[in-house]
């Protein structure tokens, strides 16, 4: 069940998730959830998600989040998105471990495996650009994706990058994506604040 919130951060959308909520910042949305399966039910229910997301349960919590908090970050700026259609929009991320838990889950795969191989369900998710493909995937963005360490990487670099490309005019928008092990953070930048 969704509710309203009165504080509204920011003036661009934003999709977010932390913890055991999620939710919208321009519409002032949240839902809770306890398990992704009921949340993404809920999302396709009230029209945040146009359509399941494929393979979504074989997703890595880092792609989950970031699809998750993509789709709702396109839902608070009123940008459509459906099956088939594709967007010229870009997808910037940043997160400060890179893959380095689905490296390990891989590793740890491969260890119980025998030594042989490692499952190809945890092979996909060891790049850190994993999660922003599978979100540009659901969501038919076609425009550029770029993952950036965020040690080293302050919110206005990315920003900065991300309105470049739109000002250029090589992108209509760019979802901008902070990520931590706590929480995942999906900001929409379109020539409004480029």
């Amino acid at each position: 069940m969704r509710t309203n919130q009165q504080d509204r951060p920011g003036k661009e959308a934003c999709g977010w998730i932390k913890g055991d909520h999620c939710g919208c910042a321009l519409k002032g949305l949240t839902w809770p959830f306890t398990e992704f399966k009921t949340l993404t039910a809920q999302l396709l229910h009230d029209h945040i998600l146009a359509y399941p997301i494929e393979n979504f349960a074989r997703f890595d919590e880092a792609s989950r989040h970031v699809t998750l908090s993509a789709a709702l970050a396109l839902y608070d700026a009123g940008i459509a998105y459906a099956k088939g259609k594709k967007q010229n929009i870009g997808i910037l991320g940043t997160n400060p471990d890179g893959a380095l838990i689905s490296n390990l889950a891989y590793f740890e795969d491969y260890l119980a495996g025998g030594r042989t191989l490692g499952r190809a369900k945890f092979f996909i998710y060891t790049l850190p650009s994993s999660p922003l493909a599978e979100a540009a995937i659901h969501l038919g963005l076609q425009g550029p994706m770029t993952y950036m360490l965020a040690a080293k990487t302050p919110r206005e670099t990315l920003w900065a990058h991300a309105g470049l490309l739109i000002k250029n005019e090589e992108v209509e928008a760019m979802l901008v994506i902070s990520s931590t092990s706590e929480a995942t953070e999906c900001r929409v930048l379109t020539g409004e604040y480029a």
